[in-house]
């Protein structure tokens, strides 16, 4: 697919790439399915650079109407999931 993703002029360039990892984890899960731990830990990083609960809307909603792919949803199944290894949107 051809967009991009939401990103900030204000973080450095290991933060965006680490950014990037995080949506294309939320991509994988549902273009086939990710490694539950690989989606958590990057969504824990995610938020040590988005620590705002209202920028990670945004974001994340920014995100979900280029894609149509809501992190959200796929957050929320991983967190609630322990027993499933391989996370599918």
């Amino acid at each position: 697919m051809s967009y991009q993703y939401p990103i900030s002029h204000d973080w450095k360039i290991d933060e965006i790439v680490d950014v990037i990892k995080f949506f294309g984890c939320v991509e994988k899960a549902y273009e086939g399915g990710v490694e539950r731990n690989s989606l958590i830990n990057a969504y824990k990083r995610f938020k040590e650079i988005v620590p705002s609960k209202s920028e990670e809307k945004k974001i994340c909603g920014e995100f979900e109407e280029t894609t149509g792919y809501s992190s959200y949803k796929i957050i929320k199944k991983a967190m609630e999931s322990e027993a499933i290894q391989k996370i599918k949107g």
